[in-house]
């Protein structure tokens, strides 16, 4: 079913000005429903007839922005997209969703942090890169430890400990992606073309 143009319009003012209130607050996870409603222009009710409440906007609005990164990890060229060798895609993956992380970080927080929901580990979008992360895994750690080590690589990707990680220590978002792919690759083992030599 087609959505109504004025329900397509509300969508996407509601969208836009969530977009701007997360990306601007110094704490996003203080970016209330009434915030937003009101920022929109609509009622409260409005917002959350079409979200359900603040988590749902809030993966809504996450989705938008990360359906780029999906589309190229699904349909997209190597090495994020699928015909490379399993080792070379999962770092490219693991990279892309690190900057991804880092670019969208006040949403992100506000996304992982929520307690309306499900746990992060149970969202949609852990789900499914938890899934192509064990299948890609399965060829190079046994099916056996694919799961858990996608777990493992996974953790590089939560927001609150790339920002705990950028405070800490006096790195920049690029030696950040650098350390967690001199990690990752270490947990993946040598390439199997390099692993006779």
């Amino acid at each position: 079913m087609r959505e109504r143009a004025d329900a397509a319009r509300n969508r996407q003012a509601i969208l836009a000005a969530a977009s701007t209130l997360f990306d601007t607050a110094d704490d996003p996870l203080k970016v209330t429903m009434d915030d937003v409603a009101a920022a929109a222009g609509v009622g409260k009710g409005t917002l959350f007839r079409r979200f359900g409440d603040r988590a749902g906007l809030l993966q809504a609005l996450f989705d938008t922005r990360i359906d780029g990164l999906r589309a190229a990890i699904v349909d997209g060229p190597p090495p994020l997209g699928p015909g490379v060798p399993p080792r070379e895609r999962l770092l490219a993956l693991l990279d892309a969703m690190v900057q991804f992380k880092l670019d969208n970080r006040r949403l992100t927080r506000a996304l992982e942090q929520t307690s309306e929901r499900a746990s992060f580990l149970e969202s949609p979008s852990y789900l499914l890169a938890h899934a192509l992360f064990t299948d890609l895994l399965t060829d190079l750690t046994g099916r056996e430890r694919a799961a858990w080590t996608a777990h493992a690589l996974l953790s590089f990707t939560r927001i609150d400990l790339l920002e705990r990680l950028l405070a800490d220590q006096p790195w920049t978002p690029e030696r950040l992606r650098q350390e967690i792919q001199d990690v990752a690759a270490g947990i993946l083992g040598p390439a199997q073309d390099q692993a006779g030599r």
